[in-house]
């Protein structure tokens, strides 16, 4: 029996201290990477030995030398399945809890990537550590998940879910974007940038990071508004409580802006003017599984250098 540790995360009333055993377990992996084949085959023959249905995700079987266990597709895989192992980096990581959110399987990554701040099993002891997880040694924790919509002339053209971050911004030509900034229905701010980020608390150490947001820690129940290089000395991030509504409206005072709106950097909505971005908490999470022994302050001092000495 696979059994979690709860860790709090959000203040939504729910138990994570005894999942159900685990009988199918969802593989997914990084598109278009020659590499991945080789590492999934043998995650599932390991899975399999320990009695264990295996589903893999339809694109990444593409990349299996040959058919060692069913596929479904990624938007149909999350109700077949009790728990997601993700060999990727972050990026696909993203890509994958967008897509199995509602159903609220766990995932644990497996780190192909750079950083690999969300996925914490190392590639070069795979089964070792995946092990350790499936027999109780793991604890889950609840993340965040954004849920945006794209509003036009008041009806809604557009929503999506983003666990890092949803981003305004401005389109091929290098020109400053105008957006009013609104919260719970009151005005914040009228700015001139390169765009605006709404991040997470995941998201915090992403291309918020970057743009010169602070580190938002993962047990918060937080939204961080991030301008983009705004044309002013006096605009500076700032968070807000994550039971806030942010809404973000395309000005006309420079028509045809050209602005597009992103998730997770990953698809992306064309915004006209007077179009507005509403992002809120989504009412559900995503779940990540760790190693029981993973510390976030430790990641933050491995995989980002965080607090190093010169």
């Amino acid at each position: 029996m696979l059994v979690f540790v709860h860790v709090r995360y959000l203040p939504y009333d729910v138990t994570l201290s005894m999942q159900p055993s685990v009988q199918t377990v969802g593989i997914f992996g990084k598109n278009r990477d020659s590499q991945v084949g080789e590492h999934v085959a043998a995650l599932v023959g390991y899975l399999q030995k320990r009695g264990l249905k295996v589903v893999v995700e339809e694109s990444t079987a593409t990349l299996l030398p040959s058919s060692i266990a069913p596929s479904q597709p990624i938007d149909a895989i999350g109700a077949a399945i009790d728990l997601a192992i993700v060999i990727g980096g972050d990026g696909t990581i993203l890509r994958v809890s967008r897509h199995i959110a509602l159903h609220q399987v766990p995932i644990i990554g497996v780190n192909l990537g750079r950083v690999g701040f969300l996925a914490d099993v190392r590639i070069g002891h795979m089964t070792e550590e995946v092990g350790k997880i499936l027999d109780g040694d793991a604890k889950i924790t609840q993340r965040m998940l954004l849920h945006a919509e794209v509003l036009r002339d008041g009806a809604k053209v557009h929503e999506e879910y983003a666990l890092n971050d949803v981003i305004i911004t401005k389109g091929e030509l290098a020109r400053l974007i105008e957006f009013e900034t609104w919260l719970d229905g009151e005005f914040v701010s009228a700015t001139r940038a390169d765009g605006i980020i709404v991040a997470s608390p995941t998201g915090s150490t992403a291309y918020a990071l970057s743009a010169g947001g602070p580190i938002i820690h993962s047990d918060l129940h937080a939204i961080v508004l991030v301008p983009i290089c705004p044309h002013t000395l006096s605009h500076r991030p700032i968070v807000v409580s994550g039971e806030s509504v942010v809404e973000v409206m395309m000005t006309v005072t420079t028509p045809g802006q050209n602005a597009h709106v992103t998730f997770d950097g990953q698809t992306t909505f064309s915004l006209e003017d007077n179009d507005r971005v509403r992002v809120r908490h989504a009412d559900i999470s995503v779940k990540l599984v760790h190693p029981k022994e993973r510390s976030y302050f430790d990641v933050l001092r491995r995989k980002m250098h965080w607090g190093r000495q010169l």
